[in-house]
């Protein structure tokens, strides 16, 4: 049941049902005279047999608040304003303000009654320790995100900055490492590690870390999965999200590259080389960077007037060598070969230069092959190759830097940074050979 209009003496609130089947009952309260913004009373009803009837009263109840309050108002020709308890007490913006953040503030005890459990298997949860049934666990942190709870106390925490890493990618997570270490050394603080593909399936990476209490959490190529972040942020330990993999189901800060403009550059530098039969190999599209380093690639070729030709796209399974090789072999197969291979990353990009070794293809003189990340052996490999550099060290010390702004409650004056890729030309990249 919606608000009634701001002006209005009389409020009939609403009452919303959560997935816990608890009760969650709004009122509105009237505008605050300093901020401006509208204010309500807010109570939750535990879910049971008798949750209906207990929220109709509780509405009921701040119904009668309100009307009170602005009747009094009404009658010493104030403005409505915020309400005051029943009993007709003044209330000053100030102490309105302190008010609606102790009805918004829930407490452990709150959140142990609205799941039905001890506040101590609250406490459990919240600190990443064992002894809850899994059950238990799911229905407390389902409470925690339905009311987005976050921790009143601060707690002592750790100073350490723990890196969570989905598979220890060699190159990319020593590059990250030592960006976060920059950082983190910096203030003094030293840096962990998780390889989440490494943990007991019997234990989250978030439990593991609510233990040990980080100053903040890095994930890398991680999504954001909602029972890890519900608990890092209610137990107040701050999370940024480094090149995630899938769209954030919550508002997570995160450091990126410029993917798309990275792609873009790629494959104008082989446009203005004369390729015109250009093959690309992307990364799996659930991955935001692969969509987006394809959707860079089109709009270089539509900008030549050169269409995309969906016979030499390739998906791949993974940013894998194997990847590169199987596909590179089927590419090489076709009696039309491309004279050109985009590649998701470095790694797809060397088991494309295997697939031409065995084919008998010479690079860059029969095929150009430009790979994206500039990982290490980009250029040991032989020929050097051609590739678009991530800036993975800064990308870790941007998110460290995040992280610790979190920390301090310092506003953050955007919620995603994109540091900017380069194209790195080497010599994997020629002029196509003059048809014979």
């Amino acid at each position: 049941m919606p608000d009634r209009a701001a002006g209005n003496l009389t409020a009939r609130g609403e009452i919303e049902k959560l997935p816990s089947g608890s009760l969650r009952v709004r009122v509105y309260a009237g505008v605050d005279p300093v901020s401006r913004k509208r204010r309500y009373l807010v109570e939750t009803v535990p879910a049971g047999p008798s949750a209906a009837a207990d929220a109709e009263a509780v509405r009921a109840r701040l119904v009668r608040e309100v009307d009170t309050h602005r009747a009094s108002r009404t009658r010493t020709g104030g403005a409505p304003g915020p309400a005051a308890p029943a009993g007709g007490q003044a209330v000053t913006p100030a102490v309105a303000r302190q008010r609606e953040r102790r009805t918004s503030d829930l407490t452990g005890a709150t959140i142990a009654r609205l799941a039905g459990v001890s506040t101590a298997t609250v406490s459990k949860v919240l600190n990443g320790r064992s002894g809850v049934a899994a059950r238990t666990r799911q229905r407390v942190e389902t409470v925690l995100r339905e009311h987005h709870y976050r921790r009143p106390d601060s707690p002592a925490r750790a100073a350490s900055i723990e890196v969570v890493f989905y598979g220890m990618l060699s190159n990319l997570a020593i590059a990250v490492m030592h960006g976060v270490e920059q950082v983190a050394g910096a203030h003094h603080l030293s840096v962990g590690f998780t390889d989440v593909l490494q943990l007991s399936t019997h234990r989250s990476w978030a439990q593991d870390l609510l233990a040990r209490r980080p100053t903040g959490v890095v994930t890398v190529h991680l999504t954001s999965p909602t029972e890890p972040h519900t608990l890092l942020t209610a137990s107040a330990i701050p999370l940024v999200a480094l090149d995630p993999t899938g769209e954030p189901q919550h508002p997570v800060p995160s450091v990126g590259a410029t993917d798309w403009n990275g792609a873009l550059a790629a494959t104008r530098h082989l446009l203005d080389l004369g390729h015109r039969r250009i093959a690309v190999i992307t990364g799996p599209p659930d991955r935001l960077c692969a969509r987006a380093r394809l959707d860079g690639i089109r709009a270089a070729l539509d900008a030549e007037g050169v269409p995309l030709d969906q016979r030499l796209v390739r998906t791949g399974l993974w940013f894998a060598f194997e990847d590169g090789l199987n596909h590179g072999r089927e590419l090489l197969r076709l009696a039309d070969p491309p004279t050109a291979i985009l590649c998701g990353n470095d790694l797809q990009a060397l088991g494309v230069y295997e697939a031409a070794r065995q084919a008998g293809r010479i690079i860059p003189d029969e095929l150009s092959v430009v790979g994206f990340d500039d990982i290490a052996p980009a250029m040991w490999c032989g020929p050097a190759m051609t590739t678009v550099r991530q800036p993975f060290t800064e990308m870790g010390a941007t998110a460290a830097k995040l992280v610790l702004a979190i920390a301090a409650g310092k506003p953050l004056g955007h919620d995603r940074v994109e540091l900017a890729t380069t194209l790195i030309v080497r010599d994997s990249t020629a002029p196509p050979r003059p048809p014979a």
